[in-house]
């Protein structure tokens, strides 16, 4: 982390709250905490808001909308966790693997792809998504409100994706050292995990 970050044993307030929180939540304190502990009410905004995105959509969706959006800014560790949540609750290593590198070369329906690819699009260059790319949604099935949960995932990853990468965080240990070593050489895509 190109910070320093608030030491636990020096934590205050709202700051120290978090800590012990998200310590009792995770079991240890992850550094993509610590990085917001100079700014704890920004991190409690953040977390308000990426609970109405779980709470209000499919939650592999929204995974995969992740990626997606991680991968397209660069963020290996938004990669890292995601990618990890996908292969330890909707698919095998080896699917997740194919999902990184190309989704378009996956077992992925053509819903799925089309999310990854608004998201894609929207993470990288939301000016030039037209009513077109919001009618292939439309025409899959998709409502508008699924439709703004989508662009909702990729507003709020990009915004955390944004705000861990440029101060230099990293993925925590325990994720990388959860990986095969396929899967962490797909789901690296901007700077090295470890």
């Amino acid at each position: 982390m190109f910070i320093e970050p608030v030491a636990p044993e020096s934590a205050e307030g709202l700051t120290a709250d978090i800590y012990e929180s998200e310590t009792e939540r995770w079991g240890f304190l992850p550094d993509f905490v610590r990085v917001f502990s100079h700014h704890p009410e920004a991190y409690q905004a953040w977390r308000g808001l990426i609970g109405v995105v779980y709470r209000d959509m499919d939650r592999r969706r929204c995974e995969l909308a992740t990626l997606a959006t991680a991968r397209t800014l660069q963020s290996t560790c938004c990669a890292v966790a995601h990618g990890k949540m996908l292969r330890d609750n909707f698919y095998s290593t080896d699917q997740v693997v194919k999902i990184a590198r190309d989704h378009h070369d996956s077992d992925l329906d053509e819903v799925d792809q089309a999310i990854m690819d608004f998201a894609e699009k929207a993470a990288s260059q939301p000016a030039a998504v037209t009513p077109s790319d919001v009618d292939r949604l439309r025409s899959l099935g998709l409502s508008d409100r699924e439709i703004f949960d989508v662009a909702l995932a990729v507003a709020a990853r990009a915004f955390f994706a944004t705000l861990i990468e440029s101060l230099g965080t990293k993925p925590e240990a325990s994720m990388v050292d959860a990986l095969e070593p396929q899967l962490l050489s797909a789901l690296t895509v901007g700077r090295p995990a470890v």
